[in-house]
């Protein structure tokens, strides 16, 4: 068992028993989020392309089997964590306490959410060749019935969730118990969670880390996943709202082949 330190906040200076190297479950972790999960991403990104036609069944199946493997990891990752004596608070899962978490977390959502809305109905209108790619990802990603629509927000739910406990929760519990400064948490779990986005391609993981940095430090400032959790929920709803209403079923969407071209070079 790891010494359980004293001091649970992420942007306190280390505690005593912080130590440089992390034990090798956590090692492991680490490969699995930043090599295992990229690696994945794109590899379902290319069958999913590769299908000639992409059913309402094969995006339930494709959405379900998401949601079990990220609350999968999730439990598995948390697990450790606890084990190894990392305490519920460094990892971002706090009591919801002050007005001013609640105030931060509802109005960033709202401001991220509209935000997000207005940059999609504005790119629908764009000819640019990354909004032609992301209309092809569209088509085969975003729902189409009510039932996939429920089931793709109980994804963006376990997105939200998932996602952010183990990246911004666990990824940057881990570095701080390693003795790492609070700042140098922030870039390595971005970077982290741009690569761990590759298959959207270059300018989308490069967007999704620059995403993941605000969170991360929203996570320092307030010491709660809470924000990050409902802003980045707040977000995959909207995209497959918005996404489905403004980018899919366009006549200038570009063929599979050419997005997989493109995401994989």
């Amino acid at each position: 068992m790891a010494p359980v330190c004293s001091v649970p906040e992420l942007n306190a200076v280390p505690a005593l028993c912080s130590h440089p190297f992390m034990p090798w479950d956590f090692w492991v972790i680490f490969t699995a989020l930043a090599v295992i999960l990229p690696w994945r991403g794109q590899e379902r990104m290319r069958a999913l392309l590769a299908l000639r036609e992409v059913t309402g069944r094969d995006r339930l199946r494709l959405y379900s089997a998401t949601i079990v493997f990220q609350w999968a990891l999730a439990a598995a990752v948390g697990w450790r964590a606890l084990a190894r004596g990392i305490a519920w608070a460094e990892l971002g899962v706090a009591s919801i306490t002050g007005l001013s978490l609640l105030a931060a977390t509802i109005g960033g959502a709202l401001l991220v959410g509209l935000g997000h809305w207005a940059n999609i109905r504005r790119m629908a209108g764009s000819d640019q060749p990354n909004v032609a790619r992301l209309r092809a990802l569209g088509e085969r990603l975003f729902p189409r019935s009510g039932r996939e629509l429920a089931l793709f927000l109980a994804l963006a739910v376990t997105a939200g969730v998932c996602e952010e406990f183990l990246f911004r929760g666990f990824v940057m519990a881990a570095l701080h118990r390693a003795g790492l400064a609070a700042w140098l948490t922030v870039l390595i779990s971005s970077v982290m969670f741009g690569v761990a986005h590759l298959y959207q391609g270059k300018g989308g993981s490069v967007g999704t880390a620059l995403l993941g940095a605000l969170f991360a430090l929203v996570r320092l400032a307030y010491g709660n996943l809470l924000p990050p959790v409902v802003w980045h929920t707040t977000l995959d709803v909207v995209a497959g709202i918005a996404g489905t209403r403004y980018l899919v079923g366009k006549s200038d969407t570009p063929k599979a082949s050419e997005v997989l071209n493109e995401i994989h070079r």
